[in-house]
């Protein structure tokens, strides 16, 4: 089984390459190609994976390579986890925004169709000179925002499925709280991607007992912690939000932080200038715990149970998934993107039918599939105003002058990735 990894020069990389290791058994690889045109990022990353793969005794080869074309032939899979511009985009992207009292954040409001804009167009490259290599090759998108992305990869015709971290790590984080296996917990989750709820916690699967209840009774706080939520919110809901929700649900007192302190973007860069200096030892030989600190927790085992799914070897029966509604919420069109359970194998991921939808939560869904949808058409086509409609139909923005002013800023700090600009 060969499998290919765009963007394998990130830090976030041994992170990936140690579950490929320790659940080789779920998926058997012979061959992990990763590809990345930053050369001297690649071969620290590249020679530290394939330490972990010695000291773990992975029988798989470890390629890298800059040359797309032939990191991509003859792969069953490819998994992309792509930052357009860097961190030095990312750190735009959190940054601009403020300046008209909205929030900066790299995947949702303005900064998050920044990043959509510059990335769209890449990724549906890359995914035609895939599809023109091996046309039965999966692609996994772990490239932000995923939604958006998994829907043009859709709509272009190609075999993809999107894929966040957010819902694995909730399911462990359940599972330690309950003092059950993980794979005891099922979630009841819902909506778009970095805008989900947990509805219920089941054990044993879709059909089990649900004790989101009795977890809220009993942990309430130590959940209202982790998403820097009040407790009395949580109650009041009866469910589990996304810590991304607290952008929409707290959206002031968020501005307000990011204000007052460096960016998210300039501590990562922090972090990886440290990280690759660790990388470069030739005495390392597992993943450094500092990487946990970087983000993606348990993004390996995620990415390692969908493609083994995918690619017929094993995996999970039930994961949650971006792919298409196709009327699972029959208050979204059926092209729409969603974050659901799904039943995933080799034919792709089939959403699991999902109980009706609170009008609380159905009402932030359709409209940021909305905005999606012109975000969207923005990356497609370009164009100043088509930015500017859905800036305005972001529920993060809202305002005309808000949009007016975002528009120009997003422009000005992206022209060197917008073609038509």
């Amino acid at each position: 089984m060969k499998l290919t990894v765009v963007g394998g020069g990130s830090t976030y990389t041994p992170e990936l390459i140690d579950g490929f290791a320790r659940l080789r058994d779920t998926l058997p690889i012979t061959e992990l190609v990763l590809v990345d045109p930053a050369a001297e990022r690649l071969e620290l990353v590249g020679g530290l994976a394939r330490r972990i793969f010695a000291k773990q005794d992975h029988p798989g080869k470890v390629v890298t390579t800059s040359d797309l074309d032939a990191g991509v032939a003859g792969a069953d899979a490819v998994l992309l986890q792509l930052r357009i511009g860097g961190q030095a985009a990312r750190e735009q992207d959190e940054t601009w925004p403020l300046e008209c009292g909205c929030v900066g954040q790299e995947t949702t409001g303005a900064g998050g169709l920044a990043k959509a804009l510059r990335t769209v167009p890449v990724v549906l490259d890359i995914a035609e000179r895939v599809r023109r290599a091996n046309p039965d090759a999966w692609i996994i998108d772990f490239t932000n925002p995923v939604g958006i992305v998994t829907r043009a990869l859709l709509q272009a015709g190609h075999k993809a499925v999107g894929l966040c971290n957010v819902a694995i790590g909730f399911q462990r984080k359940f599972a330690a709280l309950l003092d059950v296996a993980p794979s005891e917990v099922h979630l009841d989750h819902v909506g778009l991607n970095h805008l989900t709820w947990e509805r219920a916690v089941r054990l044993g699967g879709p059909e089990g007992e649900n004790v989101l209840p009795r977890l809220l009774a009993e942990h309430g706080d130590a959940v209202a912690d982790d998403l820097r939520l009040p407790r009395p919110v949580l109650d009041r809901l009866g469910v589990v939000p996304s810590y991304y929700l607290r952008y929409f649900y707290a959206h002031d007192e968020v501005v307000r932080e990011l204000g007052s302190k460096p960016s998210r973007a300039a501590e990562v860069a922090a972090m990886e200038k440290e990280l690759l200096e660790m990388y470069g030892d030739p005495a390392l030989d597992e993943k450094p715990a500092l990487l946990a600190k970087r983000g993606g927790a348990f993004y390996s085992e995620a990415a390692v149970d969908l493609a083994a799914a995918l690619l017929g070897g094993g995996g999970s029966p039930y994961q949650v998934v971006n792919t298409y509604n196709n009327g699972t919420l029959p208050f979204l069109p059926d092209d729409a993107v969603i974050e659901t359970q799904a039943a995933v194998g080799a034919h792709g991921a089939a959403p699991l039918p999902v109980a009706p939808v609170d009008p609380l939560y159905a009402g932030l869904i359709a409209n940021v599939t909305a905005y999606e949808d012109l975000a969207l058409e923005a990356a497609l086509r370009g164009g100043r105003d088509r930015v500017f409609k859905a800036l305005l139909a972001h529920p993060l923005v809202g305002q005309y002058a808000y949009a007016d002013g975002l528009t120009d800023r997003l422009i000005a700090h992206n022209r060197e990735h917008l073609a038509w600009a």
